[in-house]
């Protein structure tokens, strides 16, 4: 009787550290999984390093016309299927405004998804004559940025200028190097004349980066293709602004700052501001930091863990069930204006595609970059969809 007692215990005990072996190697292949995926994010890096010397001024302008158009380039890329999270930094170079300690060097910020708060910086640049040191702001964009560790990321420098690639007491050829030990591609643009950048080591810079070489007319005005979709997508614009709904200590001042971008984009071009709408009709278009739909999305318990303080005067009355449901609606409005962006952008596009073969391609800061992102991203095994 003793014997069947014990054999009965041994098996169950048995049993059961098998079950919990079982359930503990579950538990592990599931946490392998979520690191897995949680390590796999794709992202693509950009880090736009900019002579604002006093003979620049054209340069910033290209800058600015083009940055819309250069973010809806990067969201036609996609990995396995997937939309990578999209960063861009900003430095200023070259500008005895600044600090000469700092190499007249300051980054205007780090590499961010925050797209507002990069048009926004764009528009705030000023030049200033000083001394430009390519090696010494290749060195600190490598070293400052949170560069992404993911193999599948694309990590890209842009350096803009057009004085001698080589000035300054740090070496060029030792900054490019340490940022190939990052796989951090680097691409140069000169603003000038493709054989004196040649000469003066703007193309030597690019090779040595694995990048590519590019001259432009940096005095040169942006051309636009102006089509019959724009006027249509701006007014749905104006409609998706007012989906934002405002939270926090900066939240009022994020929500305006938007409209203020809408502003300066509209000051370069119409076709500028359309380009504009169609970024934030995108998923890369993000701003939970500021923004309760955006928020949502992200933790959707967010609304029961607000201060009534943080909210608009509008919301402050509101119950949590209110509120809610005021988010909701949000949310299923910007969704669909969204889509009805996305479908004349898609129209908008092929129209601009057609027109664009009937005359010769300008060589501008944008058209530079937008190439040179799509040809990299083709080699790293990204497709495009447009």
């Amino acid at each position: 009787m003793k014997s069947n007692l014990f054999t009965t215990a041994f098996l169950a005990v048995t049993l059961l550290l098998m079950g919990f072996n079982s359930s503990n190697a579950q538990s592990q292949k599931n946490l392998e999984i979520k690191n897995l995926d949680s390590g796999t994010a794709t992202k693509i890096q950009v880090a736009l390093l900019l002579d604002t010397s006093s003979s620049m001024d054209g340069l910033i302008d290209q800058a600015k016309s083009r940055l819309w158009e250069i973010v809806n380039t990067m969201t036609t890329l996609k990995y396995e299927g997937r939309t990578p999270e999209i960063e861009i930094a900003l430095y200023e170079y070259g500008n005895s405004g600044l600090s000469e300690k700092s190499n007249y060097i300051r980054q205007i910020t780090p590499l961010s998804t925050d797209l507002d708060l990069i048009s926004e910086q764009l528009f705030a640049l000023r030049i200033n004559g000083g001394n430009e040191y390519c090696g010494a702001v290749i060195q600190d964009a490598t070293k400052e940025l949170k560069w992404a560790s993911e193999n599948n990321s694309m990590k890209l420098i842009y350096i803009a200028g057009n004085e001698g690639f080589n000035q300054g007491k740090i070496s060029y050829k030792e900054a490019i190097s340490d940022a190939l030990k990052n796989d951090i591609y680097v691409n140069t643009i000169f603003c000038g004349n493709k054989i004196e950048g040649i000469n003066i080591l703007w193309k030597d810079g690019a090779d040595r980066g694995k990048g590519k070489y590019f001259n432009i007319d940096s005095n040169q005005s942006v051309q636009y293709i102006a089509t019959p979709y724009d006027d249509e997508i701006s007014k749905y614009d104006e409609k998706i602004n007012k989906t934002y709904i405002n939270y926090g200590e900066k939240g009022a001042a994020k929500k305006m700052n938007q409209v203020m971008q809408d502003q300066n984009a509209k000051k370069v071009s119409n076709a500028n501001y359309t380009n504009r709408a169609v970024s934030k009709s995108k998923a890369v278009y993000k701003n939970e930091s500021w923004d309760l739909v955006d928020k949502t999305k992200q933790d959707p318990n967010v609304i029961s863990k607000i201060k009534k303080e943080e909210l608009p005067d509008e919301l402050k009355d509101k119950s949590e069930a209110e509120i809610k449901t005021i988010v909701t609606e949000k949310t299923k409005e910007r969704e669909a204006i969204q889509k009805e962006i996305s479908v004349l952008a898609k129209k908008r596009q092929e129209y601009i595609d057609a027109e664009a073969k009937k005359t010769k391609k300008q060589d501008d800061l944008g058209n530079t970059i937008n190439s040179s992102i799509v040809a990299f991203a083709k080699v790293k095994g990204y497709t495009v969809e447009k």
